[in-house]
Parts: C-alpha cells; structure tokens; sequence
C-alpha cells in the first residue's frame, strides 16, 4: 500500500454551531489535499490541461472536532483508461473520521472533453496504488 499523509491546519470557519467540524468543510479539506497529492506526485501532468472531479464519495465515521488539524491520507484506489480514483482517509489522533473518494478524469489539450492518462502519469498513479 503506497499512501501520502497530509497535515492541514482548519480554519475557524470550518467548524458548525456546536463546535464540530461542518459536513461540507470535509469537501474542502479533501480538495486541499488532493491539489497537494497531485503536485506531489512525480510525473504527474495533468495540472498543465487540467482535471476535472467527475465523482466524489464521503462516508462520515466520526464526528470531526474543530481541533488545530487533521491528517488527510491519500492513494490511488482504480486507474482507467481516461480516470482514476483517489481514496482520502481523515482522521484526528487516532480516530478515523471519514473515508472518501474522487473520481479524477484529465481533460484534453483544448480543456473540452477527457484524454487517456500517458505512459508518465501512469507509472506516477501505479506507485501510488492501494493493496
């Protein structure tokens, strides 16, 4: 299994009325993230056409608290053709919080419709593919 982690501090305004961590905030935090994990990762080129989130998951475990941070791990969970799909684990201390996942397609030169991930970004995803 071949996972990066990342710390991200929250923000006041991501938390709810009651101190938590607001449901929708954990969106956020998983976009962060992701924009990390992909400048990151080596060989890694979409950035220069782009890509576009074509599905996004979350199933919440635990309540968030609105503490100083939160580790978010991300690895490669499928690689297709034209898409791959990033798992995203959050957790506080030991507690895991919520697990997600985002389907990413890479968008063609002119940034109208999707392309084949090349030979480079594939090596980069296949390094980074969950057991």
């Amino acid at each position: 299994m071949s996972s990066l982690d990342f710390t991200i501090a929250l923000r006041w305004s991501d938390q709810d009325a009651n101190g938590h961590l607001n449901h929708a905030r954990i969106v956020t935090l998983m976009e962060e993230a992701r924009v990390r994990w992909t400048r990151s990762v080596g060989g890694f080129s979409t950035r220069v056409s782009g890509v576009v989130v074509a599905s996004l998951k979350v199933d919440y475990l635990a309540q968030a608290e609105y503490v100083p941070e939160m580790t978010l791990r991300l690895g490669v969970e499928r690689i297709g053709t034209k898409s791959f799909t990033l798992r995203h684990t959050g957790t506080q201390g030991d507690t895991t919080v919520f697990v997600g996942s985002t389907v990413i397609v890479p968008l063609d030169a002119e940034r109208t419709g999707s392309r084949a991930l090349n030979d480079g970004e594939r090596r980069a995803l296949e390094a980074n593919l969950l057991d």
